[in-house]
């Protein structure tokens, strides 16, 4: 099986790309090095593990099969939302409450971590304040009702419901009858904070080497060896922080997540005009639909407009007209509008929509599966594995304990099981139900 860096490097066309930050060049791994700790995967998680190690000391290296930030972590919607996937009401009901409490505890931790990281290392990543939860239907508004005040019951008190008049005041458009506002959310360029978090990395004495997939982990070890096409790495402590792009280079892993790809496109340049009209507080939007639209302004006043899901990480044939009639419904003063950028990149779905952590072997730790709130979780979950593989075990064996479920139907089946739910959930969205 061919790994999915073979024949890539060069980020993908987006806008992010089109705008990062200055970048130094980063060799590939040749020849056969030892290190402390080896973290597989230059995106969030992997930059979030690597940079609290080696704060704490660690010699650390990181190995990327493409560029820094080439996957989910320098694609997505650049919202930093609170929260898992999977509700804290879900999570109560299916681990129990001493788990939800534990979870409640660290759901705006992400986002705490991100801020500390822009402040302490001056990261220029266009950071604002403030998300907002849109609500189509008067049972939208309920459900966010019900988590507004479930939050609340956990001692967090940043979220304030909108009525139709004051959702208005955040977007200018008539499809909504409220919503709920998170005032510890934001949203960034994601591509430069990943680019300036691996700076904060190699201004410590970190290695990374771009360029590099691996072909193979022993990860049973007691000294566990990645290998590279043209190099090796053993290590005291491996990481395995791949996500949806990892493939099948570790088989046991391969089962607990499928890749599923997201869309975003940016449109021309607005202008301050207009742009101050379609949302003046300049905050982030998602909807609350199973299939939701996310979107939110560009430092340079572009609209970033994302939606969409396809199971199994294929990209659509035509992004913009995939998501065109949505912005069309939010925004109609912007049916004619230029689209100058459009892609897509894959996050990792878990079947239950929590994030999995755990071990394989003595030494070897991993993290993925943050089903689409990878931005905050990942930054939380690097903090924990760093804690775990510097001798506190506390929180990581919390998240190890749960149990995984596999998708139905094995690898052949989970792809068209999950379109079938999908359209289910698509269909109570449409229905009002």
């Amino acid at each position: 099986m061919a790994h999915p860096y073979a024949g890539t490097g060069a980020h993908t066309t987006s806008y992010y790309a089109a705008s990062a930050n200055p970048v130094p060049d980063r060799p590939a791994l040749t020849g056969d090095h030892e290190i402390d700790v080896c973290v597989v995967g230059a995106g969030y998680s992997g930059l979030s593990t690597a940079l609290h190690l080696i704060e704490k000391g660690y010699k650390v290296a990181i190995l990327e099969g493409a560029r820094v930030g080439w996957g989910a972590s320098g694609r997505n919607g650049g919202q930093i939302v609170n929260g898992l996937n999977a509700s804290l009401q879900t999570i109560g009901k299916r681990y129990g409450g001493e788990t939800a409490t534990f979870v409640a505890g660290l759901v705006q931790e992400g986002g705490q971590i991100i801020r500390e990281r822009i402040k302490t290392y001056d990261i220029q990543c266009d950071l604002k304040e403030g998300n907002v939860f849109a609500a189509l239907t008067s049972k939208h508004m309920q459900e966010l009702e019900e988590r507004r005040a479930l939050w609340a019951g956990y001692g967090i008190h940043n979220q304030d419901m909108l009525s139709a008049d004051e959702m208005r005041a955040h977007v200018k458009s008539d499809l909504y009858v409220g919503g709920m506002i998170d005032h510890s959310g934001g949203h960034m360029h994601p591509l430069n904070l990943a680019l300036g978090e691996a700076a904060a990395f190699e201004s410590l004495g970190g290695v990374i080497y771009e360029m590099s997939p691996v072909t193979s982990a022993d990860t049973e070890a007691a000294r566990p060896v990645v290998r590279t096409a043209e190099g090796s790495m053993t290590c005291k402590t491996l990481v395995l922080c791949g996500n949806a792009y990892l493939g099948h280079v570790v088989p046991a892993l391969t089962a607990r997540v499928m890749p599923v790809s997201t869309q975003v496109m940016a449109t021309k340049p607005l202008g301050e005009a207009l742009a101050a009209e379609l949302m003046p507080t300049d905050v982030c939007v998602e909807d609350v639909r199973y299939i939701l639209d996310y979107y939110r302004m560009s430092a340079d006043k572009r609209l970033l407009f994302g939606g969409g899901t396809v199971y199994g990480g294929a990209d659509p044939k035509d992004i913009k007209a995939k998501l065109k009639g949505n912005l069309d419904k939010v925004f109609p003063q912007l049916k004619n509008v230029e689209i100058d950028y459009a892609w897509s990149g894959n996050f990792a779905l878990s079947f239950s929509r929590v994030p999995q952590m755990g071990r394989l072997g003595a030494n070897t730790y991993f993290a993925h599966g943050y089903s689409g709130h990878g931005v905050t979780g990942s930054h939380t979950f690097g903090r924990i594995l760093s804690e775990a593989i510097h001798g506190d075990l506390t929180r990581f064996d919390v998240f190890a304990a749960l149990p995984w479920i596999p998708f139905p139907g094995g690898r052949a089946l989970r792809v068209p099981y999950s379109v079938i739910g999908s359209w289910w959930y698509a269909l109570r969205d449409k229905l009002g139900v």
